[in-house]
C-alpha cells in the first residue's frame, strides 16, 4: 500500500530502459525493483527482480527463441511472469513498464493485472515511445511521475546536444544506403526508432518504417537493395551473440549483400545496449551508426560497441 508521506517514490522498473532513466535522472536512491532483464548500469544491478522469463534463452539460436516466444505467447498470452509476491514486499509508489512490444519486455497490461489481484495501490508509468522524440519525453515523463520534473531538463538537454552534434558532422555528405536486419530467423527488417536512428547517422535507411513496429520480412524481400552498409543488430544480443548469430545465417546474408560484405561495410553491433531500447543510450547508438558509415567526421566507435563482420572461412 502507497503512503502520501513518504519523502520520496519507492520506484520498480520492470523496464531495461526505464531502469536506465531512473539513473539517468538521477534518481538511483528511489529504485527498489528491477526486471529479469536489467543489466545497466552496474550500480543499481542489486534490487530485487521482479520478472522472469517462461523459458531460458540461453543457447538458444535465433530460430528456437522465435519459436519459444511464439509458444509461451499462445500458451500464456506473455513471455513473462511477475513475482507478484516480491512486488508486494517492495510495496511501490511507482511501477514502470512499457506498451510497445509483447516480447521485448513485460507489458503493461499484464502488470495491471497483478497489481488488480493483488490489491496493490500503485501508479503503472508506461513508456510507450515508438520515435526518437517521444524517448526524450519519456525522461520527463518519469521525472513528473516522481514527482521531480525538474530533473528531466539536463539529461534530455544533453542527449539532444549529442544528437545535434552527430547531425551537424553529417550534413552535406553522401548518405549510403543502409540495409538493417533486427533478427535474423525469420528476418525482421527495424522500425520505431531505428530508422530514426540511421538516418541521423547520415544514412538512407532502406527496410523499416520510422513511429511504426519492427516488422517480419523474408530473405527474398530484401535480396537486390544493393546496400551499402549492412547493420546485423539482432534484437536483445549483445556484441558477441550477433556475431554468432550472423556467422550462422551467413549464406543468407552473403545473398541478400554480397558487394557491401565483400568491402567490410557490414556490421554486427551491441543491437541490445544501444539501438533496441528506449532509453538514454539510444544517443550512442547514434554516434556509433555516424562513426561507421561517416568514418572521415566522426570517430569509430568502441569495438566493444560495433565491428565488423565477415563471413566464418
Amino acid at each position: 500500500m502507497t503512503d502520501s508521506n513518504r519523502a520520496a517514490p519507492r520506484i520498480v522498473s520492470l523496464l531495461a530502459s526505464g531502469t536506465e532513466i531512473v539513473d539517468a535522472l538521477g534518481l538511483g536512491g528511489c529504485l527498489v525493483g528491477i526486471s529479469h532483464e536489467c543489466d545497466h548500469p552496474p550500480a543499481l544491478l542489486d534490487r530485487p527482480r521482479v520478472s522472469r522469463p517462461r523459458f531460458d534463452p540461453r543457447g538458444l539460436s535465433s530460430g528456437e527463441i522465435d519459436a519459444a516466444v511464439r509458444r509461451a505467447m499462445a500458451d500464456h498470452g506473455s513471455v513473462y511472469e511477475i513475482d507478484g509476491q516480491v512486488l508486494d514486499e517492495l510495496d511501490p509508489d511507482i511501477i514502470i513498464t512499457q506498451a510497445v512490444c509483447e516480447v521485448c519486455a513485460v507489458p503493461t497490461g499484464g502488470v495491471r493485472e497483478v497489481l488488480g489481484a493483488r490489491g496493490i495501490e500503485a501508479e503503472v508509468v508506461s513508456l510507450d515511445a515508438h520515435t526518437i522524440e517521444e524517448i526524450l519525453a519519456s525522461l520527463e515523463q518519469v521525472a513528473r511521475a516522481a514527482g521531480q520534473p525538474e530533473v528531466s531538463r539536463g539529461p534530455a538537454g544533453s542527449l539532444r546536444a549529442r544528437l545535434d552534434a552527430v547531425r551537424e558532422a553529417v550534413r552535406g555528405t553522401g548518405r549510403p544506403r543502409v540495409l538493417g536486419i533486427e533478427w535474423l530467423d525469420p528476418p525482421f527488417a527495424p522500425g520505431h526508432w531505428v530508422p530514426e536512428m540511421i538516418d541521423l547517422a547520415g544514412g538512407e535507411n532502406l527496410t523499416g518504417e520510422a513511429g511504426r513496429p519492427s516488422r517480419e520480412t523474408t530473405w527474398e524481400e530484401v535480396e537486390g537493395l544493393d546496400s551499402d552498409a549492412l547493420l546485423i543488430m539482432p534484437c536483445g544480443y549483445g556484441l558477441e551473440a550477433a556475431r554468432a548469430d550472423a556467422d550462422l545465417h551467413a549464406e543468407r546474408l552473403l545473398r541478400v549483400a554480397p558487394r557491401t560484405i565483400a568491402a567490410g561495410r557490414a556490421w554486427v553491433v551491441d543491437a541490445s545496449s544501444y539501438f533496441n531500447r528506449s532509453g538514454p543510450r539510444f544517443v550512442t547508438g547514434v554516434e556509433i551508426l555516424g562513426g561507421l558509415l561517416h568514418p572521415d567526421r566522426l570517430p569509430a566507435p568502441d569495438p566493444g560497441h560495433a565491428a565488423v563482420w565477415a563471413p566464418p572461412t
